[in-house]
């Protein structure tokens, strides 16, 4: 008696999963699936009549494009031939699978030579070679639900796999079926010569992301798309205030929407730099709360323009690799993101297939998924990484090398460009070899560019603001220093000429304010002012 229950309650549940499988794919159980067995006879048929019938098709129908078994088989046969440069007929398609052993299994000679019967020409058989290819999309389509619902209803299943599996599936169908064509010479260097017209014009010398940093944008001509970068430094030295502050620039600046993935530092924290950075008041009076009047008219004034800008930040912990790619393939459909920053990938994850590996194979199996994130959603990708102790240890003036990265050589293998962030004012070496102060000077170390020269990019950090701005820029240290844009102050952003990766110049209209300590106003008359 228990065992009929038992039996009863499967049979229930089977019928509880075929019930939501057709309520969820609007289908009855027995349809047949998508298919164009007709049209898949012409098509063979055609490509036994002419000899270039098969080029045209080649590209476009896979043998499991064929909805049945038989016809796949004879296609296979015909990419054989193909690929030995042979002719193409009933003959040598006869023979060919005389020779695999599947003649009998495809109808025999007789079913072949009967397809040369179904169609006159090659006239149509591109149209046709598509209409097969679709229907070949839909049963994909069909599959790919019916694992999703398999899966979903296995308690076993981690629901975040699922979905980058189920996302997976759904790009290579996508990708395997989108096929690029080829290209004549004319209109290449029709293309070449309106890059070239374009490149003319942009006297910025910016062709990808502009940073917003002109002596690095000089050095890499902006991020480019499909690249990688690694941004490496010992904690310290001002990663995220790096990428922050980039960040900024390209949102605000230049309207380039940027992802920021933080593992280490929550959201919030993040937006309190950003905060900081804009309005140009001290982080720790920001946190404590005491802000002077004129500071609390500042900080209305600019955090406003931050608030628009497109910036998306996401601080999930533990970030693996594949929840990474599908928050990234969401975020470049939805809003058409120009760039992604990871901070920080030693604190990602490979997910579940690297379980038992070592952290050093761990480490290569991310490095290179966000080189294949680059390239499948072809934006710059900047990875903020770690470097090993042996900087400390080493003496002289601790500028960090290549050798320094940590875990993995395949991050320097990856990556397009690996640069370091130095501040030797970290290590109290308070003048350079000529002499010169090192106060507030900061460089990008760029050890390895794949399209580039290898340079060490000046930058200045304001250590208070947690801020990196172009070399020449103000000095925020400098007791004679005036604030550009002062609170209560009107003003206009216009860009410079030279492309939008020009400088941006704000024109301050009028002065309100002075500043508690000082007996002159903040400036006098209207001015213009590089921002």
């Amino acid at each position: 008696m228990q065992e009929q229950d038992n039996r009863q309650k499967r049979r229930d549940r089977i019928q509880g999963i075929r019930d939501a499988m057709n309520q969820t794919m609007g289908v009855e159980l027995g349809k047949l699936p998508p298919q164009a067995v007709d049209l898949e006879e012409a098509v063979l048929g055609a490509m036994m009549l002419e000899q270039t019938a098969l080029n045209t098709v080649i590209d476009i129908l896979k043998p499991e494009s064929f909805y049945k078994d038989a016809h796949a088989k004879i296609y296979s046969a015909m990419m054989v031939l193909f690929t030995k440069g042979e002719p193409v007929d009933i003959l040598t398609v006869t023979h060919t699978l005389r020779k695999e052993g599947t003649l009998e299994l495809v109808g025999g000679p007789i079913y072949i030579s009967q397809l040369t019967n179904r169609i006159a020409s090659a006239a149509n058989i591109e149209v046709h070679a598509r209409i097969i290819a679709q229907k070949f999309i839909q049963r994909e389509l069909i599959r790919i639900s019916n694992d999703i619902i398999r899966d979903a209803y296995e308690e076993s299943s981690d629901v975040f796999d699922l979905l980058d599996k189920a996302e997976n599936n759904l790009f290579q169908v996508a990708e395997g079926n989108i096929r690029k064509n080829y290209d004549k010479m004319s209109s290449l260097i029709k293309l070449a010569l309106d890059q070239i017209e374009a490149a003319r014009e942009n006297t910025s010398g910016v062709s990808g992301v502009p940073t917003g940093f002109n002596a690095l944008d000089r050095v890499t001509s902006g991020w480019q798309n499909s690249d990688m970068i690694v941004l490496a430094a010992r904690p310290g030295m001002g990663k995220t205030a790096f990428v922050l502050s980039m960040a900024r620039n390209m949102a605000v600046e230049f309207g380039r929407g940027v992802a920021i993935f933080s593992l280490e530092m929550s959201s919030v924290q993040l937006v309190q730099r950003l905060i900081s950075s804009e309005t140009e008041i001290d982080a720790e009076k920001l946190r404590k709360g005491n802000l002077e009047e004129h500071e609390v008219h500042q900080l209305n004034q600019r955090v406003a323009r931050l608030s628009e800008a497109p910036i998306y930040i996401d601080d999930t912990p533990a970030l693996s690799v594949f929840e990474l790619r599908a928050k990234c393939r969401r975020l470049k459909a939805q809003f058409g993101i120009s760039m992604i920053i990871i901070d920080y990938l030693q604190l990602m994850t490979a997910g579940g297939d690297n379980k038992g590996g070592n952290r050093e194979q761990e480490i290569s199996t991310i490095s290179r998924s966000i080189k294949q994130i680059a390239k499948e959603l072809d934006v710059p990708v900047i990875a903020l990484s770690q470097l090993s102790r042996q900087v400390e240890t080493r003496g002289g003036d601790k500028r960090p090398l290549l050798s320094d990265l940590r875990e993995s050589g395949a991050i320097e293998q990856d990556a397009d460009i690996v640069g370091f962030i130095y501040r030797p004012e970290y290590y109290g070496i308070d003048v350079d070899a000529d002499g010169n102060s090192n106060h507030q000077k900061a460089e990008i170390i760029i050890a390895k560019h794949r399209n580039g020269s290898l340079e060490d990019v000046p930058l200045r950090f304001i250590g208070k603001l947690a801020k990196f701005t172009n070399w020449d820029g103000f000095d925020f240290d400098n007791p004679g220093y005036k604030t550009p844009i002062q609170a209560n102050t009107a003003f206009t952003s216009t860009p410079a000429t030279g492309g939008q990766a020009g400088a941006t110049t704000i024109t301050v209209a009028s002065k309100i304010n002075t500043m508690p300590d000082d007996d002159e106003p903040f400036g006098l008359g209207s001015d213009s002012v590089p921002f």
